[in-house]
C-alpha cells in the first residue's frame, strides 16, 4: 500500500512539475501549432474529410457524409474515442515513466514522431483513399489521430501555459478579448502582461495557418507524400527539446 501511494505522489509531483518546466521555450509549442495545422488539414484533404487533430469536428463531418452520401463515416465515429483512449494512456503512462524517472516529455514526444512516421508510411504505401471507410483509410486515420492525441495530452500536461496547438478558437476569442482590453485603457501594469499573451496567441495561430496552407499546397503538389513532412517537423521539436534539456 505505501509502495502504491509513494508511486502516486512521485508520479503526480513529476508530472505536474513538467507542466511549468523551466526550461521549455516558446519554439516547441510553436513547431506542435505548424504541425496541428498540417495534419489535420492534410487529414481531412487525403482522408474524405476526417479532423485528425480537431477530432470533435468529426460531428459536422460525420452529419454531411450521412447528408451527401460520401464515404469515411466509421472513421469519423472513431476518431473520438481513440483520441480519448490515447490520452488517458499517455497520462497513465507519464506517470509510470516518471517513477522510473525516464525523460517523460522527450519520450511522449519521441512517440509522436514514431506514430506520424508510421501514418506517412501507411499513406505512401495505401494511398491515395477513394473509400474513406476501408481498412486502410481507418488505420492511417486513427494512427494520425493517435499521433495527435499524444500531442494534444503533451501540451496540456508538460506545456500548459503555451496557447493550444490544435484547436484555435479559444485561442482566437482571447486574442479580440485582449486587443478590446487594450483598447478599452488596461490598467498599466497589466498591459505588458496582455501584450506578451497576445504575442505568443498571434504566432500560434499564424503558425497554425501556415502549416493549414502548406499541408494544402503540398497535397495539391505531392499528394500522399505529404505525410513525410509532419515527421520531419516532430523531429524538429524533439530536437529542440533535446538541446534544451
Amino acid at each position: 500500500m505505501d509502495g502504491k501511494a509513494s508511486f502516486s505522489r512521485a508520479g503526480q509531483a513529476n508530472i505536474t512539475a513538467g507542466t511549468e518546466a523551466p526550461g521549455v521555450k516558446w519554439a516547441i509549442p510553436l513547431s506542435l501549432s505548424m504541425n496541428g495545422g498540417y495534419v489535420d488539414t492534410a487529414g481531412f484533404l487525403a482522408l474524405q474529410g476526417l479532423f485528425t487533430a480537431h477530432v470533435t469536428g468529426n460531428f459536422v463531418t460525420f452529419g454531411a457524409t450521412l447528408v451527401m452520401g460520401t464515404s469515411g463515416a466509421v472513421a469519423k465515429l472513431l476518431a473520438l474515442p481513440v483520441f480519448c483512449a490515447v490520452v488517458i494512456l499517455v497520462r497513465l503512462l507519464g506517470a509510470v515513466f516518471a517513477h522510473t524517472r525516464l525523460p517523460v516529455l522527450g519520450t511522449m514526444l519521441g512517440l509522436k514522431l514514431v506514430l506520424l512516421c508510421v501514418a506517412a508510411v501507411l499513406a505512401l504505401r495505401f494511398g491515395p483513399f477513394s473509400n474513406g471507410d476501408s481498412w486502410r483509410a481507418i488505420a492511417t486515420g486513427m494512427t494520425l489521430v493517435s499521433a495527435m492525441g499524444v500531442q494534444n495530452a503533451v501540451h496540456r500536461i508538460h506545456l500548459g501555459t503555451a496557447p493550444p496547438s490544435t484547436l484555435m478558437t479559444g485561442t482566437t476569442t482571447q486574442i479580440m478579448i485582449d486587443l478590446a482590453d487594450l483598447l478599452l485603457g488596461a490598467p498599466a501594469d497589466g498591459r505588458a502582461a496582455i501584450r506578451s499573451r497576445l504575442l505568443r496567441m498571434i504566432a500560434s495561430v499564424t503558425l497554425f495557418a501556415a502549416g493549414c496552407a502548406a499541408a494544402a499546397g503540398m497535397f495539391g503538389l505531392l499528394g500522399m507524400r505529404c505525410f513525410i513532412v509532419p515527421p520531419a517537423i516532430a523531429l524538429f521539436a524533439l530536437v529542440l527539446h533535446a538541446a534544451e534539456s
